[in-house]
C-alpha cells in the first residue's frame, strides 16, 4: 500500500521567510514606513498573502482601508523577487524522490496564491514531484478550512491514506479537521511548541520522512 501526500510549502518544503520579508518591508518603504525585521514579519506568516498584510498593516498602524492595494503592492513585490533568497530545506529532494519510488501521489496545499507558488516550485525544481498544487486562491476557501485540503486529496485521483505534511498552527489545525495524519515539520514557521500542535509525528530532518510515512501505513494496516 502506498500514500497520497499532500505538503505545505513555505516553512515545509522551502524557507521563503527571507523573501516574504522582503516584499512586504518593500511595501512599507513605498508607504514611508521602516522596515520590520523578519522575525516580526515572521509572526504573520501562514495564514496567506492577505491575512499576512493585514498583520503588517496592523503592527506599523496604517489604515485598513487600505488592504486590497497594499496587498496587490506587496503581491507585484514578491513575485519579482519569490526566489531571490528562498531555498529548499535540506533533505526534502531525496525524501520526494523516496516518495515517489514508493509509489505515493504527491501534492502541495498551500496558503500562498497559486501563481507564485508554483513558480517558486519550479524554479526550485520541485515541481516535477508534484501532479497538483493548489494555493491559496485556487478555491474560494483556504487553510484551516478542511475543504482545501480535501481538494488537493482529491485532485490527486490516487489511492491509499491520505497524510498531511505542514510546519505551523494552521496546518495543525487544517489536518485535525480534515481528519487526516499530520507529519510536523519542527522547522518551520510555528509560533507555539510542538507540544501544543494536534500532530501525528514530528520530525526535523525531511530526509527521514518517507520512514515516518512507512510507519503511518503500517499502522494503517494493522
Amino acid at each position: 500500500m502506498t500514500a497520497v501526500v499532500v505538503f505545505d510549502l513555505d516553512g515545509t518544503l522551502v524557507d521563503s521567510l527571507a523573501d516574504i520579508a522582503a516584499a512586504a518591508n518593500r511595501m512599507l518603504d513605498d508607504q514611508g514606513h521602516p522596515a520590520l525585521p523578519n522575525d516580526t514579519i515572521r509572526r504573520f506568516v501562514g495564514n496567506g498573502l492577505p491575512k499576512l498584510v493585514e498583520g503588517v498593516m496592523t503592527h506599523c498602524g496604517i489604515e485598513p482601508d487600505r488592504h486590497a492595494e497594499l496587498t496587490q503592492l506587496t503581491l507585484a513585490h514578491y513575485n519579482a523577487g519569490a526566489c531571490d533568497q528562498t531555498v529548499v530545506y535540506p533533505g526534502v529532494f531525496e525524501a520526494l524522490e523516496e516518495l515517489r519510488e514508493i509509489g505515493c501521489a504527491l501534492g502541495v496545499c498551500t496558503n500562498k496564491p497559486e501563481a507564485p507558488a508554483r513558480h517558486v516550485l519550479s524554479e526550485l525544481k520541485l515541481q516535477p514531484y508534484f501532479d497538483t498544487v493548489f494555493g491559496g486562491d485556487t478555491l474560494d476557501i483556504r487553510k484551516p478550512d478542511p475543504a482545501h485540503l480535501h481538494a488537493s486529496f482529491e485532485a490527486l485521483q490516487a489511492a491509499g491514506p491520505h497524510i498531511f505534511v505542514g510546519d505551523s498552527e494552521v496546518d495543525a489545525e487544517t489536518a485535525q479537521r480534515a481528519g487526516v495524519p499530520f507529519l510536523l515539520f519542527e522547522q518551520g514557521y510555528r509560533k507555539s511548541p510542538i507540544s501544543d500542535l494536534p500532530h501525528t509525528l514530528s520530525y526535523q530532518d525531511s530526509a527521514k520522512l518517507p520512514a515516518l510515512v512507512r510507519q503511518i501505513l503500517q499502522n494503517d494496516t494493522v
